[in-house]
């Protein structure tokens, strides 16, 4: 599948699936080869320390009264256990988004790079290695400028909320957001730009085709919120129900049967693995939406045209 084509809103639609469909074994074959340890890592962490804080602060609230200084007894008996799992989490969470995030951009410049998916898991690895200066700066960098933009995106969001029709608007900037940074991080990998200068680019190719960019990718959000908010349901009725148990006759993880933490744990990871893979294939669309936007701004696959014709003569 060639990257570098004009694209309009259909064919945004309609090459996210393309590519997924050409290119999906090899894809989630190294996504999951990279992340899968993290996952599960940060996933049996994330369900213990849910489980673990949400049943013992609701069991204090239950039996010795709800006020907020519960939550700093409990905090202050367990004081260094709770120092180092926020710790943990905290540089896990960093580490696992840094990896999975910067994974679909490494993946689609190998890609352009090989002009198919003629690379290996050593090759994505290899451009890790070779990028975490740049990493570094993004996470920096994309941190100091999300403070005015969250501002900003906020108080458009709270404007949006005033009506039912405007909350449906919410998965669009969203989409906007993301994007923002999605295509800023894929434009520093070509290492011509740094940060500043990429993420202006960014922006002129999202302004380039402003309505079909955002609207697409937008939509994708709108379905991976509806999937995540089913399986947040069905995760949140079976927690509450344990919550309730917890709070009648509290017990420890020991103490609870093979069969509720084999079903608690499987929703728990469907649930983080669902949310993670959506969250991937809402990347796969963005760049395909950046290479279609790129295309119709640079001409570039014409530029290639021309210098193979040159070469050959």
């Amino acid at each position: 599948m060639q990257l570098y084509q004009t694209r309009d809103f259909n064919s945004f639609f309609q090459d996210t699936f393309t590519f997924l469909k050409q290119n999906g074994k090899h894809f989630f074959t190294n996504f999951f080869s990279i992340s899968g340890a993290l996952i599960l890592i940060l996933g049996l962490i994330s369900y213990y320390v849910s489980k673990t804080y949400t049943e013992a602060l609701i069991y204090n609230f239950t039996i010795n009264g709800n006020n907020g200084l519960q939550i700093d007894q409990f905090a202050n008996d367990n004081l260094a256990l709770f120092i180092l799992t926020i710790i943990g989490v905290v540089v896990l969470s960093i580490l696992f988004w840094i990896i999975i995030y910067a994974f679909t951009p490494i993946y689609f410049k190998l890609y352009e790079k090989h002009k198919g998916t003629n690379f290996t898991l050593n090759d994505i690895l290899n451009v890790y290695k070779a990028n975490t200066g740049k990493f570094f700066a993004f996470l920096v960098f994309g941190f100091i400028l999300a403070i005015p933009l969250v501002l900003l995106f906020g108080i458009v969001a709270f404007v949006l909320t005033i009506t039912i029709v405007g909350i449906l608007g919410i998965p669009f900037l969203v989409a906007l957001f993301a994007t923002l940074y999605h295509m800023t991080l894929l434009e520093m990998l070509d290492n011509k730009r740094n940060f500043w200068d990429s993420f202006g680019y960014a922006w002129r190719l999202i302004s380039s085709k402003f309505w079909h960019a955002v609207g697409c990718i937008g939509i994708f959000y709108l379905i991976a919120y509806v999937v995540q908010l089913s399986i947040g349901f069905v995760q949140s009725i079976i927690q509450g129900v344990q919550s309730m148990t917890a709070i009648q006759q509290p017990v420890g993880l020991e103490d609870m049967s093979t069969g509720t933490i084999i079903l608690s744990l499987v929703i728990f990871f469907v649930s983080f693995l669902v949310s993670t893979t959506l969250q991937t294939i809402i990347q796969v669309n963005q760049s395909i939406v950046y290479y279609g936007l790129k295309e119709m701004n640079e001409n570039i696959s014409s530029d290639n045209v021309i210098d193979q014709i040159g070469s050959g003569e």
